[in-house]
């Protein structure tokens, strides 16, 4: 009869693991019980290790029960703005899609908390989707250089991203307004640190140019109804007969305002948003704005970025989704 081989009377430890590994136990234990917080290298090197050693946890599975491949950061300016949940919603389909955990991080409009979450980011995650930021280039490209980063709505030279054609889309807006008789247009800008509002603004102004027609840059506002009264107010101040916005949750805020000062849209003043938000079509009165499609817009750029995790690609492209004119009761002819 053969005699058992003895059992190893002493367990092996997590302290066992990195000491063999040549790394801190913390780091053993992270990619044991959170594996999507180190490197797909370095968890591998440690389930590989505990394993030659007999380790023996309900946290060492498998590699086909991880609940991830990998995880994606989406960062987002804010969460106030209903276009930013389209963006969620393409994005987070693509990610989970591809096995990957997907997690989101919003800044608040702030360059500050942005700048600093990118910098956490680089160390926890393998890659982010980084959508119409507000740091400047130089930092952004910088942070790209430390983790696989595709951008959404901001061009920088040298990464990749997806781009939503909104300047050409408001430039249509203006064509229209022009056609109905508008010659004083006002342009409610949106925050000063936005990209997306430098080129709307920059496509406006050439539109307003070959029309002879008058283009009035009105503010700096925060993309919220609150700011859109006050938004209001300051295009009230001006000769404009019609106003573009920023954005539709501006323009909706502002749609309220001008009914509480007894301005009547499209009577007196035509108005017109950007994004076609939910909601858009059933405000009073349902706004002409420019469909931007934020869900495609959010799979698009996922997909860019899981296309370079799985192939280590450091090449870089920018690709173009079109956007366009939705034309509904809150324009009509100038009056007069």
């Amino acid at each position: 009869m053969a005699i058992p081989s003895p059992r190893n009377s002493r367990r092996v430890t997590l302290t066992d693991i990195a000491a063999a590994c040549g790394v801190a136990p913390s780091t053993v234990s992270r990619a044991l019980s959170n594996p999507n917080r180190v490197s797909p290298a370095m968890y591998e090197r440690i389930v590989r290790k505990a394993r030659d050693m007999g380790y023996r946890s309900a946290a060492l599975t498998d590699d086909r029960d991880r609940m991830a491949r990998g995880s994606v950061a989406l960062v987002l300016p804010n969460l106030s703005n209903p276009f930013n949940l389209d963006v969620i919603r393409g994005s987070q389909a693509q990610a989970q899609a591809a096995g990957y955990l997907h997690l989101l991080v919003s800044t608040e409009e702030s360059v500050h908390v942005e700048t600093t979450w990118l910098g956490e980011l680089s160390r926890t995650v393998d890659g982010v989707v980084l959508a119409s930021p507000r740091a400047d280039d130089a930092v952004i490209r910088d942070m790209a250089d430390n983790v696989p980063l595709v951008v959404l709505n901001r061009e920088i030279e040298g990464l990749t991203g997806v781009l939503i054609d909104t300047p050409s889309g408001l430039a249509q807006s203006l064509d229209y307004l022009v056609s109905l008789g508008h010659r004083r247009i006002a342009y409610v800008r949106g925050p000063a640190s936005s990209w997306s509002d430098r080129a709307r603004f920059a496509a406006l102004t050439g539109a307003a140019e070959a029309h002879g027609a008058d283009l009035i840059p009105v503010g700096s506002f925060q993309p919220s109804l609150a700011s859109g009264a006050a938004a209001a107010d300051a295009v009230a101040l001006t000769p404009a007969t019609a106003a573009i916005f920023f954005n539709d949750t501006l323009a909706i805020g502002a749609l309220q305002r001008f009914r509480r000062l007894g301005i009547a849209v499209p009577g007196r003043m035509s108005v017109v948003g950007c994004d076609d938000i939910f909601g858009a079509s059933f405000a009073h009165p349902p706004l002409t704005t420019v469909t931007s499609p934020g869900e495609r817009a959010g799979r698009d750029v996922t997909d860019l970025l899981i296309g370079r995790l799985a192939t280590r690609d450091r090449g870089h492209r920018v690709d173009r989704i079109a956007a366009h004119l939705s034309v509904r009761e809150s324009t009509g002819p100038a009056p007069g």
